[in-house]
């Protein structure tokens, strides 16, 4: 049987039905469908009928048949541009949101820590993207990579794995001391905004993490593999 992540890549529907499920096609796409719709406590058969009436992503590529310079171009245009940016609202948010109601929502603290842990991961991840693995990639298709001095593909994609995985749990513990982003009674403006703004970053990242973890790495392992590079000693 298909994965999860295969699932979520042939069919662009998929995503926002997993998406309000909470099953993690990105990070742990590797499980099998039948695996994770019992996680889910559905079955298949819920989950590929739910599909089948859902609208269809941001995006709608078949990514697929793009080149890998179209998929890492949408990566760094659309998902590394409102990351950034959703990264510095969702941090001047949390850091105000602490400030005012700290003392009577402790939790907002422990938000505004995550969040900066999330910024101290993240933007320096982009940039090695976008500096190192990226154009390597882009000269492994158009076949003049020379020999990287990170010996295979494999090792910089492997470090951006665990990266991914470490962004994965930071998400899943905001969820947690948030009661899944429950406002209470008293929340004003800011606060209201700051949970809104982290649900709009997490679904970006999962549909991020995704593209990379399931369409990208894959195949620059892939083309790597079949081409003549001479890898550094």
């Amino acid at each position: 049987m298909k994965t999860i992540g295969q699932l979520a890549i042939e069919e662009p529907k998929a995503i926002a039905v997993l998406e309000k499920l909470s099953i993690d096609y990105c990070c742990h796409g590797n499980r099998g469908i039948d695996e994770a719709c019992k996680d889910a406590g559905i079955t298949v058969t819920e989950l590929l009928t739910a599909i089948g009436a859902t609208p269809a992503d941001a995006s709608g590529r078949d990514w697929k048949s793009a080149s890998l310079k179209e998929v890492q171009q949408y990566i760094i245009q659309t998902h590394h541009v409102f990351t950034r940016d959703m990264l510095q609202t969702v941090n001047q948010l949390a850091a105000k949101v602490a400030d005012r109601h700290g003392a009577h929502h402790p939790e907002v603290a422990h938000v505004y820590r995550l969040v900066q842990q999330l910024v101290a991961d993240l933007m320096p991840h982009m940039m090695k993207e976008e500096q190192i693995l990226f154009p390597y990639v882009e000269q492994l298709e158009e076949g003049d990579a020379p020999p990287p001095f990170f010996g295979t593909v494999q090792n910089p994609i492997r470090m951006m794995m665990m990266e991914h995985d470490a962004v994965a749990d930071v998400l899943v513990e905001l969820r947690s001391i948030t009661n899944n982003y429950a406002l209470p009674g008293d929340a004003c403006i800011s606060f209201r905004a700051l949970y809104e703004r982290l649900q709009d970053l997490e679904q970006d990242l999962h549909r991020h993490i995704h593209l990379e973890n399931n369409v990208l790495f894959p195949r620059a392992v892939e083309l790597e593999s079949g081409s003549c590079v001479t890898t550094a000693v």
